[in-house]
């Protein structure tokens, strides 16, 4: 128990810093976005597992000689009233700061939850009045505003794309059907709910790099795969052309309201892309060098390895945190 508590923290420190700053600066994940997205995700995963964790497996270690003996002691003191006089103030410290950590990131998520179905609620009101049904397809609306816009609300059956009468003027044919496939990719692939998680890990935990490096890598990963779904039918000057013209959009309210990405947060500036979600400048600017002077894709080994070790980062803390129970 002693050492598994270092060990999770020493772990919890390392994918809470040195991790996630390297991966944001590397290249190879414009090559690949979907591996990459897999491990930033076993990456946040990991690290809160074995934050919480290292704060257990501490407070617990007076009082069992693995996790599972440690809480069934735990549960003797909650349940029976037995004295904690085993536990000093350390122990109670790091048991009540796992305890309050791990309140802090269930609540976070339900409240960004429900903030984003809100919006969403909201913005479906103001398009039932201000929108109208658009003729490229069922779960499209157009609104009337001149700027170039273009978004997906996500809801289930609900879901729907708006696009301006802007837009359409200023698209070809081929271009707006390039939005129209990117905008269902990100429906289609639910990339709302990676969003959702993504952003509630930051409210969560505002000061830690990782949080603020995932989500701008998430935001920026999730383009590229609409991108690449749009690619299999639609050529890549069709898509660089779309992309340039929603994204010369001015940062006005398309519809008396703040628009929303494929999360559900409010976008706030020239954010509302052909893509759905908040295309910062940064973010065009890398998907339309990734279509000019494309990269090979990352080869099957090296997907194969990034894989395995998502796999591992999940593995290990999980592995620190059962089997010295299960062997116990």
């Amino acid at each position: 128990m002693f050492w598994t508590s270092y060990l999770l923290a020493v772990l919890a420190l390392i994918l809470a810093w040195p991790v996630p700053v390297l991966l944001s600066r590397a290249q190879w994940p414009a090559r690949s976005p979907f591996t990459a997205m897999v491990l930033w995700q076993a990456i946040a995963l990991a690290g809160g597992l074995s934050m919480i964790g290292a704060m257990l497996v501490y407070g617990l270690e007076p009082i069992g000689d693995n996790l599972i003996a440690g809480l069934k002691g735990l549960a003797g003191m909650v349940f029976n009233n037995e004295p904690t006089t085993a536990l000093g103030f350390w122990h109670l410290f790091a048991l009540s700061a796992a305890a309050l950590l791990t309140a802090h990131l269930v609540f976070t998520l339900l409240l960004t939850y429900y903030k984003i179905e809100r919006q969403r609620r909201r913005h479906r009101e103001l398009l039932a009045l201000l929108a109208s049904p658009s003729d490229d397809g069922p779960g499209t609306v157009v609104i009337n505003h001149d700027s170039p816009v273009a978004y997906c609300l996500p809801g289930g059956a609900r879901s729907v794309t708006v696009l301006s009468d802007g837009l359409m003027a200023a698209l070809e044919p081929a271009e707006l059907r390039a939005v129209l496939i990117h905008e269902n990719a990100h429906l289609s692939q639910r990339h709302d709910l990676l969003l959702w998680a993504f952003a509630a890990w930051r409210q969560a935990l505002p000061w830690f790099p990782t949080t603020r490096l995932a989500q701008t890598a998430v935001n920026s990963l999730i383009e590229m795969l609409a991108d690449d779904v749009a690619l299999r039918t639609e050529s890549k000057g069709t898509l660089i052309k779309a992309i340039a013209i929603v994204a010369s959009g001015n940062s006005q309210p398309a519809i008396g309201a703040p628009a929303l990405n494929a999360g559900g947060a409010v976008v706030e500036g020239n954010g509302v892309s052909a893509t759905g979600g908040a295309d910062s400048p940064r973010t065009t600017a890398s998907r339309v060098s990734r279509l000019l002077s494309p990269q090979p894709p990352l080869t099957k080994g090296l997907r194969v390895m990034v894989l395995v070790v998502s796999a591992m980062l999940l593995a290990v803390p999980t592995a620190l945190l059962i089997v010295p129970g299960l062997l116990g």
